[in-house]
């Protein structure tokens, strides 16, 4: 017979079986930046990447641990890491991956040549991002069609010279709309990259 003290003591043993269980991710380590990665202001991720995409291409060679990438296979490895180099820009890296010619490069090279294009690549995006900040801000924070792509219209610079209180003739907004879309007709507008190409040529951004 079971005496009324054992069940008093099963809940406590029931209630305390479960584990406490671990939000997703808590548990994953976090990559740790290489003094390579740290050298080129790279994540750890970021070098990873790279390491891989030079690995589908590399060729074993003495005193190379991640040994050498044919020079014919550095653009297809760009590529490969979403970062793809101009016809120039490929000359350039060639250079400085083989200076004597010798028809491969070493891994850490490799490194520095793709740092500089994720650091570009990051600058391209932010500048991106600014300038549709800005369009925004022109077109009242929407284009003619309410979800932020359409035109930016002559209304949209009627008011923003209302809003900074300046005083400026339509006409010459009129000439502005036309000569940012190259001139297709007020009426258009302009859209969203003929205002960056505007902007920059104007040295907002660069």
């Amino acid at each position: 017979m079971v005496s009324s003290q054992d069940y008093s003591i099963c809940p406590v043993k029931l209630q305390e079986r479960p584990p406490k269980r671990k939000a997703p991710g808590d548990s994953a380590p976090r990559e740790k930046q290489s003094k390579l990665a740290k050298e080129h202001n790279i994540s750890a991720r970021e070098e990873r990447e790279i390491k891989e995409a030079f690995a589908l291409f590399a060729e074993p060679m003495d005193g190379e641990k991640e040994g050498v990438i044919p020079t014919k296979d550095v653009r297809r490895a760009m590529i490969a890491l979403g970062i793809p180099p101009s016809k120039p820009e490929l000359k350039e890296f060639l250079e400085i991956l083989d200076p004597d010619d010798e028809g491969h490069a070493c891994y850490e090279p490799f490194v520095a040549i793709c740092a500089l294009k994720l650091h570009a690549k990051h600058d391209d995006e932010s500048a991106s991002a600014e300038v549709d900040e800005a369009f925004r801000l022109f077109t009242g924070g929407g284009g003619g069609d309410g979800d932020g792509d359409g035109p930016l219209t002559l209304a949209h610079l009627k008011r923003v010279a209302m809003t900074l209180k300046q005083d400026v003739d339509e006409q010459l907004l009129k000439d502005m709309i036309l000569e940012a879309n190259g001139g297709a007709g007020v009426g258009r507008g302009v859209a969203r990259d003929e205002f960056e190409d505007v902007m920059r040529r104007a040295g907002a951004w660069k």
